[in-house]
Parts: structure tokens; sequence; C-alpha cells
């Protein structure tokens, strides 16, 4: 199996996460491993933990990554349990947690995964595989309603009605069990005038779907809180994000523990006794290069926000 993932942002993730060569650190999101290997380069009693949900890229990553075998250790979880996974390792602390919530290259070229509306394959997009539920679950057993609020919500679709209208009368006959199945139905619900510009028209509600399927949204703020309460001070926490959903979500999650009082404006004195727990070190996302983009054209859309345990 060959597991290629251009690392997304790699020079500025190593320098937001400020390797310190003794600390502990999580890559919640390990993939193709290319930012661990980077990590592990500059660790020297350090150690790596290593978290992927897809049981492929953990196999993968932990091959190429067996180099440095006493500082790596894979754990096949979903980030968002990171109190459990330190827990089990018995890890106390942590010196800085790496998100890239990105899909991989791998899940995107591989058909069978379902992820990419450019090559055929069953309606799956699973991250962990272990998962039951499934994209044909969404497709065929949601409500007009269901659907119309998924694609809208989190594929920010200008004609989510239509297309879960389509999707419910396609399915009447027969399920659509296929993403170029999927993709015909989209493509008919969108008039032929609104997909001349712009991105796939199949791009927003495939998104949509994944982030549905995957529960990835709803993880992310909590997985913050919880990894910053577990991390030493002055450790960091960098997250990668590739939609403007997931970029708001990272940047208010960061503004509000680097808040710390939760007082309403109006009020003369703090009364809540909230204290700031992190500091942003980013007050604006870092962006790819150009450079970066033309070589790696799926980088065009990443941001990275960095903050600091107080």
């Amino acid at each position: 199996m060959s597991f290629n993932h251009v690392s997304v942002l790699l020079k500025e993730c190593i320098e937001g996460l400020n390797i310190k060569p003794n600390g502990i650190y999580v890559d919640g999101t390990l993939g193709g491993g290319g930012h661990s290997f980077k990590i592990l380069q500059l660790l020297d009693k350090g150690k790596l933990i290593g978290v992927d949900q897809d049981t492929d890229a953990l196999s993968a990553a932990t091959e190429k990554l067996k180099i440095f075998e006493g500082k790596f250790i894979p754990y096949h979880s979903n980030f968002s349990k990171i109190t459990q996974v330190l827990a089990d390792l018995e890890i106390p602390k942590i010196d800085g947690l790496l998100l890239d919530l990105g899909v991989s290259s791998f899940q995107l070229d591989e058909a069978e995964r379902g992820f990419s509306y450019m090559n055929d394959g069953k309606l799956d997009m699973r991250m962990n595989q272990s998962d039951a539920f499934t994209a044909y679950d969404v497709v065929n057993s949601y409500t007009e309603q269901q659907l119309t609020g998924v694609i809208s919500d989190y594929g920010e679709e200008n004609w989510a009605n239509r297309i879960a209208k389509f999707i419910i009368e396609e399915r009447a006959s027969k399920p659509i069990e296929t993403t170029f199945e999927l993709v015909d139905v989209i493509k008919k619900a969108i008039p032929a005038g609104a997909r001349k510009d712009g991105p796939h028209p199949a791009k927003r509600t495939f998104q949509a779907i994944r982030i549905e399927v995957n529960n990835e949204l709803k993880i992310i703020e909590q997985t913050i809180e919880a990894a910053v309460a577990s991390m030493n001070k002055g450790g960091r926490i960098a997250i990668i994000t590739f939609h403007s959903l997931e970029d708001r979500i990272v940047k208010n999650a960061f503004k509000k523990l680097a808040q710390g009082c939760t007082c309403p404006p109006e009020f003369p004195v703090c009364i809540c006794g909230g204290k700031p727990v992190v500091k942003i070190i980013t007050k604006k996302p870092i962006l790819p290069s150009d450079q970066e983009v033309e070589s790696n054209p799926r980088a065009r859309s990443a941001k990275l926000r960095v903050a600091e345990k107080k």
C-alpha cells in the first residue's frame, strides 16, 4: 500500500509548536506521518504520540516512523479522545498538540474509501473504518429536511434544498450507492448556469456529508479544551483547517480560552473569576506560500492557528 501525503504548512507548524527536545507531543491526525517525522527529528529524550482513527494511515505511518523506535508511540483512536489516550499511556502532561483537519491525499485518492467526487467508489467516507455509519446511510436514510440542513450547514451550499430534493427523488426508485451516482444527482440539481463558475459542483455536498459521517465539527472545540487542560505551561497547540467552518470554531475556541472572563460586558468588575489559560500566538491565521500552493494545490485553503498554554 502506498500512502503518499504531502504535509501542509510543515515548516510553519514546526515553528509554531516550538519543539522542546525533551518534550512530549501528540500528533492527533497522524496521516502520512510527515509532520510527525519532522517533530521526531527534533526530539532527544522526548516522545511523540501519533494518533489516527484510520488503521491504514496508522499502519503506513508506523512503518515510516519505525526508525524512531523508543520515541514514537502509535495509537489507534480519534483525537477527540485525547484525555483517554494520555490516561492509557500514563502521560500526565504534554508539551504540544498538532491537528491537521484535512482529508489525507491517500483517502481522497483511494476510490473505495468513497471520499472523492473525482473517483468512483462506494459511498463510504468513514475515517474510522470500524465505524458502522457511512455516507450511504446519510444519502439514503436522511429525510429531505435533514439532508438540506447537513448540505447547507456543513457545505455552505446555496443549492442545498434542490440537491436534497433530487436525492430523495432519485433514491425512491433505487438506492444511491456510489460516488459518481451521487455526483450525477448533484449535477442535475444545480442549474447549468450555476455550474460554469467556481469549484466542482459536488465539492460542497461531499464535504458536508463527510463532516456529518465523521462528526468532524462537533469534536473540535472539546478537543482544544481537553488538550489545553493536559498541557504543561508553555505548551503549544497548532491546528490546520481547510474551510471556514473549521477555522471559525478554532478561532473562537482560542479566543474563549484566551479571554478567561465570561462576565457580560456591562459588568463593572469580573465576578466569574475566569482567567486566561492560553495566549494566542497567531493573531491572524498563517497561510501557505504561493510556492507551496503551486507545488501542492491541496494546500490552497489551509489555515494554521497556534495558541500557547499560560
